[in-house]
């Protein structure tokens, strides 16, 4: 009976989003050609760049919140998602 009560939460959590497991796949674009969209450490303008993402760079995308009239997006790197922070979502869409 446990088990099979496990698994229903679980099965909530993933389609609920619940416990922040939803995760969509995105893209970097419209950042210019000598450009480099800002992974920042949280969620605005005051926080520090982690590192610069070029236009076609796959990320996961966690969540999203606004800050100040801009809305922030926790993302990941597709290619190594142990590299976690925000970026604008005006420079993401579904690849």
């Amino acid at each position: 009976m446990r088990r099979s009560t496990y698994t229903v939460v679980l099965l909530l959590m993933l389609t609920t989003g619940c416990g922040n497991l939803s995760i969509d796949r995105t893209i970097v674009e419209n950042t210019g050609p000598d450009e480099l969209l800002k992974l920042r450490s949280g969620p605005g303008l005051g926080y520090g760049v982690v590192l610069g993402l070029p236009d076609g760079t796959f990320l996961n995308r966690h969540n999203c919140v606004t800050e100040v009239g801009q809305r922030w997006c926790r993302v990941s790197l597709n290619a190594a998602p142990q590299i976690i922070g925000y970026v604008s979502s005006d420079y993401l869409s579904a690849p």
